[in-house]
């Protein structure tokens, strides 16, 4: 059973706290040459007064600006690995899976399944919706996004698979001696995780029902499949091909991708066809592939 690998390591409740605190340390260290270089670009008078929005576009190079901000995952990264191997004695397989080895072949599967449920959506809108998208194709920037963001964009979302599906879930878990908590607590922290997000400034906090209903997805395919696979996989495939095919003025990521969107968003839109389309969706196919049951003990159910 996943959460109760956390049974068998040090698992305090001061010790989850204590570990919360030293990941976002090391994220905020992960910062710093980002800061370095928004501060020889504008100086220390301007840094104070910019704006988050301001400060992704301020290097004025795309790239360098994704680079940067993939980079604190990259240190939060390590920050975990630390907290999980000296502050719990734990070790990285029991974080990420029940079974006896990590099941890659999840991870594939699931990454594949959304890349191409993304690609095909982004390239159907781009030809029903040719106004409110921009051919920006540039093969030199490209191919240097694409260097990025295959290296970085997987430690960027395992950190957080591994933090809100892993590392809580389990230590929630733990406290709380039931499913339902740690389920609901992580689907709701991870919602909240975006408050900042210049989507939400452009669109308003309504999109947050849409990364909690996220969140929720993933907890709930962490739970019946007994492992983190299908999540990493999941959240890998789903922010690279958005970095890589589309973006816009108001997203937190702004990258040299194939098609900008210069529409205005719709919310209803985003969060219907993500929230009551491919999630339901994939957690059908995903139940009948992998043959889950016993669905109300393993969400809602104690832990003995």
């Amino acid at each position: 059973m996943f959460i109760q690998k956390a049974l068998k390591v040090k698992n305090n409740i001061w010790r989850y706290i204590l570990g919360i605190f030293i990941i976002f340390i090391f994220t905020q260290i992960g910062t710093v040459p980002f800061i370095v270089a928004i501060f020889n670009k504008v100086g220390l008078e301007e840094v104070a007064n910019l704006e988050p929005s301001t400060m992704m576009t301020i290097l004025e190079n795309s790239n360098l600006t994704f680079f940067y901000t993939l980079f604190t995952f990259f240190v939060g990264f390590i920050g975990f690995l630390i907290v999980i191997k000296y502050l719990h004695n734990q070790s990285f397989l029991s974080v990420t899976t029940s079974r006896k080895s990590i099941d890659y072949k999840r991870v594939l599967t699931s990454f594949l399944v959304i890349s191409i449920i993304l690609f095909f959506y982004t390239i159907s809108s781009f030809y029903l919706l040719p106004d409110e998208y921009i051919l920006q194709f540039n093969l030199n920037d490209f191919l240097i996004l694409l260097l990025i963001a295959v290296v970085f964009i997987p430690i960027q979302t395992s950190l957080e698979e591994y933090v809100f599906r892993g590392y809580l879930m389990q230590g929630l878990g733990v406290l709380a001696k039931n499913k339902w908590v740690p389920l609901f607590l992580t689907s709701f922290s991870f919602g909240m995780l975006h408050y900042y997000n210049p989507e939400i400034m452009k669109i308003g906090s309504i999109l947050l029902v849409h990364y909690i209903a996220t969140g929720l997805f993933l907890g709930i395919i962490t739970l019946m499949d007994e492992g983190m696979e299908l999540a990493l996989g999941f959240h890998s495939g789903n922010n690279l091909i958005i970095a890589l095919t589309v973006t816009s003025d108001w997203t937190v990521f702004q990258t040299s991708s194939i098609f900008k969107y210069i529409g205005e968003p719709n919310v209803m839109h985003m969060s219907l066809f993500s929230t009551a389309i491919i999630y339901p969706l994939l957690l059908f196919y995903f139940s009948k592939k992998y043959k889950w049951t016993d669905w109300k003990d393993k969400l809602i159910g104690n832990i003995n």
